[in-house]
C-alpha cells in the first residue's frame, strides 16, 4: 500500500539501475533547487536538483551524500527539447524538458537561474545524446 501511495504522489523512488554507477554525491555539473511538478498529481513540490553524467536526479534535502537516495531521476539522453514555457504555465522562470512520450514542468527561482539551467540540461543533452554515434557520421569529403 505504501508503494501505491509514493507512486501515486510521484515519490516512487528510481530503481538504483537508473543510476548507471553515477557518483551524485561528488562533483556535479551542476545543482541547485527548482519546483518541479508531480508525475501523477499536478502539485509543485520544490526539490534539490543535481546535474551528473547525464542524469539529473532530484532530492527532497540539499545536501546529498552516498547514502542520500534520489526521489527521481531522468536520463537527458531521453530528451528532445528543453526550453522556456511561461507561456505554457503561464508561470515566471518556468521551464519544460520533453522526451518523446512525456514533458516535464520546472520553476526556477530566477530567470538566470533558469537560463543556467536550460543552457546545462541543453549541453547535457547533446553530450549524451544518442542520436548520433560516430558509426553513423558520414564524411562526404573522404569520398572525393
Amino acid at each position: 500500500m505504501a508503494s501505491l501511495w509514493r507512486a501515486v504522489m510521484g515519490d516512487s523512488p528510481p530503481n538504483v539501475d537508473d543510476y548507471d554507477g553515477v557518483e551524485y554525491w561528488t562533483n556535479p555539473e551542476r545543482t541547485g533547487w527548482l519546483t518541479k511538478q508531480g508525475e501523477y498529481i499536478k502539485t509543485w513540490r520544490r526539490r534539490w536538483f543535481v546535474l551528473k553524467q547525464g542524469k539529473l536526479f532530484w532530492f527532497k534535502e540539499a545536501i546529498v551524500t552516498r547514502g542520500s537516495r534520489p526521489r527521481g531521476v531522468i536520463p537527458v539522453a531521453t530528451c528532445l527539447t528543453v526550453k522556456g514555457a511561461e507561456d505554457v504555465l503561464n508561470k515566471q522562470f518556468a521551464f519544460e524538458l520533453s522526451t518523446r512520450s512525456d514533458t516535464m514542468y520546472f520553476l526556477a527561482d530566477s530567470e538566470k537561474e533558469k537560463e543556467d539551467w536550460i543552457n546545462s540540461i541543453g549541453r547535457s543533452i547533446v553530450q549524451h545524446s544518442r542520436s548520433v554515434t560516430d558509426n553513423e557520421i558520414v564524411d562526404y569529403d573522404s569520398n572525393r
